[in-house]
């Protein structure tokens, strides 16, 4: 069987809702979306991304055989690439309310886990998520050029995708704008809210007194 084309490509950056946007686009395109959490169980994958990342894409239909789309980082952080290998994608960029509270999630969850420093099981995964933020900026930790990236970021999606086949889209717009997008019908159903900087902060062991955790 053909792989699937990809049907929606995520350009926007992590936290900024791609995990409530990833089971969203499941329940509209009946298959799975890629996500950094679907990378994780697939470690032959992070030299791919990391190859990627640097330069050098991997054949993306064989990585994405039984995808129907890809969100969040590490595909955020080659979009481009993604967007031109499925000309027929709709590109996604998804957005918080404001430059602060994307930093203000970004600061709590995925930064404490880059400081953190790499479990010895993971030295790939860091490796390569550390060249993904650096590809967005080396200064990632600083606040001001961490949201100047994500804001330059953004207004890259938004002055180079074609208007008809980009949706801007926050948490708060739930399912209208993407199905329109993707000419689909609303379904029947609550939005889904998911991976709250709570839930991301337990999940990766951050609010435990060691911050020890099995998983970035």
């Amino acid at each position: 069987m053909p792989p699937v084309a990809l049907r929606a490509v995520g350009a926007g950056l992590g936290r900024t809702g791609s995990h409530s946007l990833k089971i969203a686009l499941e329940m509209l395109l009946g298959g799975t979306c890629y996500h950094m959490i679907e990378l994780l169980p697939r470690p032959e994958h992070v030299p791919l991304w990391h190859s990627a990342i640097n330069g050098s894409p991997p054949e993306w239909d064989s990585m994405f055989e039984g995808f129907t789309a890809a969100v969040d980082w590490p595909a955020a952080a080659v979009w481009r690439e993604l967007s031109e290998a499925y000309p027929e994608a709709l590109v996604i960029l998804s957005v918080r309310s404001s430059s602060e509270a994307w930093w203000n999630s970004f600061s709590q969850t995925i930064l404490p886990v880059m400081q953190r420093g790499p479990d010895p099981e993971m030295a790939a995964w860091y490796a390569m998520a550390s060249d993904m933020l650096e590809r967005l900026t080396p200064d990632y930790a600083d606040k001001d050029a961490c949201i100047a990236a994500y804001e330059a970021h953004n207004e890259a999606a938004r002055r180079s995708v074609p208007p008809g086949r980009f949706l801007e889209w926050t948490p708060s717009d739930g399912w209208s704008p993407i199905c329109a997008g993707l000419g689909l019908a609303v379904p029947d159903e609550p939005f889904p809210h998911v991976n709250t900087t709570e839930e991301f902060r337990a999940m990766t062991g951050l609010d435990q007194p060691d911050g020890v955790s099995t998983e970035p």
